[in-house]
């Protein structure tokens, strides 16, 4: 690789190894609550999956166009420039411990407390570790911490060869830092290059960026700090679900909880998969995931306009970008004003040019969210984000829409969630959305996550790898 060169090699599975891989799981039992399909359902369930394959096949082979010598149908993705971070400069742009980044301290962990078996030691050999305390200390970190920092220690080595990864401080047992600093949790690490030159540590701060740490600041000349989340702060393996008390607006107006909700019921949503269409009542075919009775953190975003919704960290909502307090449309800088009628731009504003879905975690205040009136044939309309906070809420739904949208709370949000792309999950469940139009809605035979759901994400995790789902919202397969 040439030096200075950052890139990301991405190896797919052959059908046969997807299909064996998946067998064994399936060979090894599954967990407790989780809802497979039934003996009779098992031809069916192997239809669906087969579809969704090809489904996932052909959605991301553009990816490996134009990779072969000679010409190809495609070209080849250029790798992502990376920028450095600039001194004392630090990402996301919020303070260490919100929500918008690591998070809020849970307390110092020591030797002697029950927490201490949420530390695992890292033995990675590509890491360098300081450990002047001679302790090991150094090399203890959550979970996330250390898949963050192992991938951290693969980039720079990919970036500088030669070069490895120092670790400075890990966690701390003494009490050298402030009195809530993560470091006492064995979240947070002080990192340098192995050869300390200071000139690399902006692209260092950068790399750690692109690794996922949660939050990353170049605050000293000597090193780079970088935190993650909690490994409980937000919920846990459990994909993406709104709480039992969230509304949903039915066909002729009346509201309905979540927890009330069945198959059947035809609930406001939008009518095209961007969010950029009309609002319809949109049937629903059966739910995602199902637990009336589980107890989990939920991120609440709150709005200008009163409307808050309620979600799991991994669920999907679509957001766009805004400016100030101000929820009006925006429309392009290009033009002098809004477009004239008949114009190529077709009136749309630049909000709808910028509307996207992201993982509920990623909202930020200042960002903006879609939001109803309940009114049939309108469309959503942004509305900034005025906080976000996190609540503790009983009751887990992921109902699934014959659109692959929802309007909860007054806010429109996505059907799916753990996989970053929205357009990709619809595409996914296609199949099992035409099985429920042939057949009929569904109730769910149990609770727990829906067996289709399972598999997809397991299926998913094969084919596009872990760094397309959210690192909370699934758990990872066992390879």
């Amino acid at each position: 690789m040439v030096p200075g060169a950052a890139e990301v090699s991405v190896f797919y599975p052959s059908l046969s190894d997807v299909m064996l891989r998946l067998s064994r799981t399936m060979e090894s039992g599954t967990e407790p609550g989780r809802v497979l399909p039934p003996p009779g359902a098992m031809r069916i369930s192997f239809i669906l999956l087969t579809t969704s394959l090809c489904a996932l096949v052909l959605l991301i082979a553009p990816a490996s166009e134009g990779c072969g010598p000679g010409r190809g149908y495609g070209k080849r993705r250029l790798p992502k420039k990376l920028i450095p971070l600039d001194y004392k400069q630090f990402s996301p742009k919020v303070a260490e411990k919100t929500l918008g980044a690591s998070g809020r301290p849970e307390g110092k962990i020591t030797r002697n407390s029950e927490r201490f078996k949420e530390l695992t030691p890292n033995y990675n050999t590509d890491i360098i570790f300081k450990d002047e305390e001679d302790t090991g200390a150094d090399r203890l970190m959550t979970q996330r911490c250390k898949d963050k920092l192992n991938s951290l220690a693969i980039s720079v080595m990919n970036m500088w060869p030669g070069v490895k990864l120092r670790v400075t401080e890990g966690w701390d047992e003494d009490g050298h830092h402030s009195e809530d600093s993560l470091h006492y949790e064995g979240r947070a690490l002080d990192i340098t290059t192995s050869d300390r030159d200071r000139n690399k540590y902006g692209m260092l701060a950068r790399l750690a960026v692109e690794a996922g740490f949660d939050w990353v600041y170049y605050e000293s000349k000597a090193h780079i700090h970088c935190s993650v989340k909690s490994e409980h702060s937000v919920a846990a393996k459990t994909g993406g679900c709104f709480p039992g008390d969230a509304q949903v607006i039915l066909q002729g107006g009346a509201t309905k909880q979540m927890r009330d909700l069945h198959p059947g019921d035809r609930v406001l949503a939008s009518s095209t998969t961007d969010g950029h269409g009309s609002l319809l009542y949109s049937p629903v075919l059966s739910f995602l995931d199902h637990q009336p009775n589980i107890t989990k953190i939920f991120y609440i975003i709150g709005t200008n306009r009163g409307l808050n919704i309620t979600l799991t960290a991994a669920h999907l909502i679509f957001v766009t970008d805004c400016s100030g307090e101000q929820s009006e449309p925006k429309w392009d800088k290009t033009a002098e004003g809004p477009p004239l009628k008949g114009s190529i731009q077709k009136d749309r504003p630049r909000w709808k040019a910028d509307l996207r879905t992201v993982f509920a975690s990623e909202v930020q205040p200042g960002q903006c969210v879609l939001i109803s009136q309940g009114k049939v044939g309108s469309q959503a309309e942004p509305s900034v984000v005025t906080f976000v906070e996190e609540q503790r809420n009983t009751g887990l739904y992921a109902p699934l829409t014959q659109h692959g949208s929802i309007v909860v709370n007054g806010v429109l949000a996505s059907c799916y969630a753990a996989v970053d792309n929205h357009h990709l999950a619809h595409w996914a469940l296609a199949p099992l959305r035409v099985f429920y139009s042939l057949i009929g809605p569904s109730e769910p035979q149990t609770d727990g996550l829906h067996w289709y759901t399972w598999l997809l994400q397991r299926l998913g995790q094969m084919l596009l790898g872990a760094g397309h789902f959210h690192p909370l919202g699934i758990e990872q397969v066992q390879r």
